[in-house]
């Protein structure tokens, strides 16, 4: 799977400078996908206790299964590495301006959308794997849902593949075509468009056809991670708190990337009172 025309890799500070640039989210779960794909590949950990197994989660209580299965990207080889780099890629992008469903288009709006995202995949993979087989490890298709949210979110932004330019509405759709020519897995590439789509229906489509909004980014998440972009907050030696395994949330958030549409957190348990309601 060749990589598309994204954002490069500023490496002129080195690897921990560049890692430590990345946003958040983007940051550790990237870090995350590449220690637990380095470990199941390098014999640390067995691949059979990564991979999604709900039987073994409710009779075994395996809880880590519910997260490992987003991490572990599968055994190296080139689909492998591309599908590593469009993480990091596509995550940052997306990362920077998401669909504001509270918290002012920032970063706890972002975790709200990979929740859902990890809770629909998990929902579906039954129906889906009857429909066409679908591996039981899902990091390539929570990928392909978030690179389907930002092809809509930025329909219009360049994107290329081999050279190729096309508008980034048509990206995914390209890389599912890329993969069934070269004779590739595609199927858990359809799962996450189709997860992905489901996420824009519901904050997009939905509130401006139907003028109903029912998707909230939990008021926990805003909490922690306050409205707009979440930075961490400086330690005493003024240094970034999570950057230096400090954490002291909520930080400082830079003011919200969509300010046009009101935040508004959802108070799960509480009546829903949105955020900053009296």
């Amino acid at each position: 799977m060749p990589p598309a025309n994204v954002q490069g890799v500023d490496d002129g500070g080195g690897p921990q400078a560049w890692f430590q640039s990345l946003p958040l989210v983007t940051r550790y779960w990237f870090g995350g996908a590449l220690l637990a794909t380095c470990a199941g590949n390098f014999g640390f950990i067995s691949v059979m206790k990564l991979i999604y197994v709900w039987d073994d989660i409710w009779t075994n209580f395996a809880i880590w299964r519910l997260l490992t299965p987003f991490l572990f990207v599968g055994k190296f080889d080139f689909n492998t590495l591309m599908c590593l780099y469009m993480l990091q890629s596509f995550s940052q992008r997306y990362e920077t301006e998401p669909y504001n469903t509270g918290a002012g288009g920032g970063t706890a709006d972002y975790v709200a959308m990979i929740m859902f995202g990890m809770v629909a995949i998990m929902a579906t993979f039954p129906l889906m794997n009857m429909l066409l087989p679908v591996p039981p490890i899902f990091a390539r298709t929570l990928m392909f849902h978030v690179l389907y949210t930002w092809s809509k979110r930025h329909p219009t932004a360049p994107a290329s593949i081999w050279g190729i330019q096309m508008k980034a509405i048509y990206l995914p759709f390209a890389y599912v075509a890329l993969s069934v020519l070269m004779g590739g897995a595609f199927s858990d590439l359809v799962h996450g468009i189709a997860v992905g789509h489901f996420y824009y229906f519901i904050v997009d489509v939905v509130p401006l056809v139907y003028g109903k909004d029912y998707f909230h980014t939990p008021q926990f998440l805003i909490d922690q991670l306050g409205v707009g972009a979440y930075i961490p907050a400086p330690t005493a030696e003024g240094r970034g708190g999570v950057g230096n395994n400090t954490w002291a949330p909520p930080g400082r958030a830079n003011p919200p990337s969509d300010p046009a549409r009101p935040a508004r957190g959802h108070d799960w348990g509480n009546g829903g009172q949105r955020l900053g309601a009296s």
